[in-house]
């Protein structure tokens, strides 16, 4: 049915329980900042809603509060180079490693070895984002491509079929960009774009089965996530009766906050410790084939721009 063991996902969560542990400190310290900084805005909005009547004290409470949910949204935004650098690409290595059996070096915590391979394989920070966005962008040309096929179907109201398939094909394809990262770090590649093609070459040519492995594996992670969501709406609830006027549409909002936490710190990397699994399982053995080289070509600027930047580097290389 699929090409991964969650026993064994389970197994490298438990083994990388460092990283886990730092996710956990990272993602549940946003959620404490959304709930905290959105709650100091509604408090805001109350005090200045004071200088009217209680409509007008409602909308300024409601607004403060949209507002300080707003800021730590910007800041988690211009956060995520950073995050993918420190914590998610270091959990990938470690898994990578444990996966291959190969020994952590002695003297060394886990992160910090994990860090390492990161600024050995990347460099900066922004190296990674950089080639991150374009494998994401490649990811999209792919399922684009998927999606052009189901088009051609005789299939009675195709078109919601589609718009289904597009926002699922959108989700499951979430966790593959840190897998086509992984390839490059078992490899030891020392061109970051060169280590990516060929594993987005490798992905393509093997879509159907890694997107049936996806596709499990987000249809699990969105339904606990669904779980945890009905399970945190009634502490939820009581904290939104902390806010000022007892803002209690809000605990739909915290609800949503604390399931996404606990989806970004646990739940994100078992997917990922499962599809890399699936991942090294299923291109065993193979090497990227050209036609599915030329096809991504043809179809992905954001391929030909990572064979252009591989190009460049392999240039500067050589001696």
């Amino acid at each position: 049915m699929w090409d991964f063991s969650f026993r064994r996902g389970i197994g490298l969560m438990v083994q990388t329980l460092p990283f886990v542990l730092l996710r956990m400190a990272v993602y549940f310290g946003a959620a404490l900042a959304y709930v905290l900084v959105t709650g100091t805005g509604a408090g805001i909005g109350w005090g200045v809603g004071a200088l009217g009547d209680d409509g007008f004290r409602a909308s300024a409470t409601f607004f403060g509060g949209l507002t300080g949910f707003g800021i730590v949204l910007i800041v988690m935004y211009w956060l995520r180079e950073y995050i993918l650098y420190m914590v998610k690409a270091g959990h990938i290595a470690v898994m990578v490693e444990l996966i291959d059996n190969r020994p952590m070096p002695e003297g060394r915590s886990q992160i910090g070895h994990a860090q390492a391979m990161v600024r050995e394989r990347f460099g900066e920070a922004s190296v990674l984002f950089v080639i991150d966005q374009l494998i994401k962008g490649v990811l999209r040309a792919i399922t684009g491509l998927i999606r052009g096929v189901f088009t051609l179907l005789p299939i009675p109201g195709v078109r919601q079929l589609i718009t289904i398939l597009r926002a699922f094909l959108r989700v499951a394809v979430g966790f593959i960009d840190e897998v086509i990262l992984a390839y490059g770090m078992r490899t030891r590649a020392t061109d970051p774009y060169a280590s990516a093609r060929a594993a987005l070459v490798l992905y393509a040519q093997n879509y159907k089965p890694m997107l049936k492995n996806a596709a499990w594996i987000t249809l699990f992670v969105y339904g606990l996530m669904a779980v945890l969501f009905f399970i945190m709406l009634a502490p939820a609830a009581l904290i939104s009766n902390l806010y000022p006027g007892g803002m209690s549409a809000m605990g739909i909002v915290i609800a949503f906050i604390l399931a996404w936490s606990v989806k970004q710190a646990v739940l994100e990397p078992l997917a990922v410790a499962c599809l890399l699994q699936a991942y090294f399982r299923t291109i065993e053995g193979q090497t990227p084939n050209p036609e599915w080289d030329a096809k991504l070509d043809g179809m992905s600027a954001k391929f030909k721009q990572l064979k252009s930047r591989a190009t460049r580097q392999g240039q500067v290389q050589t001696p």
